[in-house]
């Protein structure tokens, strides 16, 4: 926008509140009410939500447990500074500590996913003295300055570093087997394949100056692609000859999204650092945070920390997530790990069924499905260089306006996420899978 006075009457809108991720050419879905997994617009129109909100409404939109913790927390103490204790913010971290990794003792609460990471690569940067964080491409931490730097996404990093960057980074590529960056034949393979690349990054960049790799352990709003066997055996033994620290980002991935509490569990790997949000309180307050191992919580101990927030660790968050922890263990980790392979062989009925489905992927309830030309294998639209009508876009907008079912977008824009809260039934997915399979039938072979 130039400097230039803009006539109030001009500047006004009916909705003054900004959408995050606005485009001029579309309209943000006005919702007013919401039920277990289905939202209401202001029209009373019902929609199934298949993608979790911003895949972080793990528990669904009216869980009792999780509303009556945060009102009695309201009641009993609203606020307690985050430079001070409180009761509910040990018990949570206590109960995180119960079910993260067993490497793990410790726990710096945060806000949002993207500070979550920023903390953690500020951590990192201080106990080990080194300055750069290494993050694979086709990643996403996050949107703010320090998290949109650590980012790969570029219509994201483009988006700020337009004006201001930051310092302190490399890049790898990532172990993905559908239209791979490697020549491998074999899962094991790639997975030797793409743990020497990032050994050779590492040398490249010299392994004095990284204080820490920073990965997804599945793949997030990326793509839920996941690395093949051995991969994070073999990324945990670099990183342990190099003196690097192994920080996890689970903002996505976290409290049984893919299966076991984190994605990282399902590598059986123990990681140094880990990161969460989202699914933490099952998004009914914002929270979000860094768990780090015994070494780094000593040296933290010691020395101190020198950066804060004043929302860090709400006790209302913590009630929220104190409740959500348990109502994870009682009812729905293992709904989760009921319900995925009858999700899986839904969504693998789509590669049968469509030529233009290249790819399906995922774990847990978290998947993605990629859109490719049956012809040449590419996306038919790649929204990081191209520009224009997104037919994937199409079918995200189809299966929402003539079949109630919201999916989310990806990133890159070549595939749309599947990701339903946990209180969903068969003939839930059902309803979605048929819905995603008429709009791609619509969008594309009408």
């Amino acid at each position: 926008m130039s400097k230039q006075t803009i006539d109030s009457s001009e500047a006004s809108s009916s909705f003054p509140a900004i959408p995050h991720w606005h485009s001029p050419e579309r309209s943000a879905m006005t919702i007013t009410e919401a039920e277990g997994a289905r939202v209401y617009d202001e029209s009373g129109n019902e929609y199934l939500d298949f993608c979790s909100q911003l895949i972080c409404t793990n528990l669904g939109h009216d869980n009792q447990a999780v509303i009556e913790a945060m009102n009695e927390q309201l009641h009993r103490v609203p606020y307690v500074a985050s430079a001070q204790q409180n009761d509910t913010r040990d018990e949570l971290a206590n109960r995180l500590l119960d079910i993260a990794p067993d490497s793990l003792t410790d726990v710096f609460f945060s806000i949002s996913g993207s500070d979550a990471n920023e903390a953690a690569a500020h951590i990192a940067r201080s106990v080990s003295d080194s300055h750069k964080i290494l993050t694979r491409y086709r990643s996403y931490h996050g949107s703010t300055y320090g998290a949109g730097t650590l980012t790969t996404d570029p219509v994201t990093k483009n988006a700020l570093s337009q004006y201001a960057d930051t310092t302190g980074r490399a890049h790898f590529l990532p172990p993905i087997s559908y239209r791979s960056p490697f020549n491998a034949d074999s899962e094991a393979e790639l997975a030797e394949q793409a743990a020497d690349h990032v050994e050779y990054v590492i040398k490249n960049e010299g392994p004095d100056s990284i204080a820490g790799i920073l990965t997804e352990p599945i793949g997030g709003s990326s793509g839920a692609f996941t690395a093949p066997e051995g991969y994070f055996e073999r990324l945990r033994e670099i990183c342990d000859r190099y003196d690097i620290l192994l920080i996890v980002d689970e903002v996505m991935t976290g409290f049984g999204r893919c299966g076991d509490w984190f994605g990282i569990q399902t590598e059986g790997v123990e990681p140094d650092i880990l990161t969460f949000a989202k699914g933490v309180t099952g998004s009914y307050a914002p929270l979000a945070g860094v768990m780090v191992n015994d070494d780094i919580a000593t040296e933290i101990d010691d020395d101190g920390i020198d950066i804060g927030q004043t929302w860090g660790g709400h006790p209302v968050s913590c009630a929220a997530g104190v409740a959500a922890v348990e109502e994870y263990d009682r009812h729905y980790l293992d709904r989760v790990q009921e319900l995925s392979p009858y999700l899986e062989r839904r969504l693998r009925e789509l590669e049968t069924d469509h030529d233009v489905v290249g790819d399906v992927r995922g774990r847990g309830l978290h998947w993605a499905v990629e859109f490719t030309d049956p012809e040449t294998g590419e996306p038919f639209f790649d929204n990081r260089y191209e520009e224009g009508d997104d037919p994937v876009k199409g079918v995200l907008r189809t299966a929402a306006a003539e079949h109630n079912v919201m999916f989310g977008p990806g990133k890159p824009s070549f595939q749309l996420m599947v990701a339903p809260p946990f209180c969903i039934d068969e003939s839930d997915i059902d309803e979605a899978i048929d819905a995603f399979s008429s709009a791609v039938t619509s969008q594309f072979e009408s």
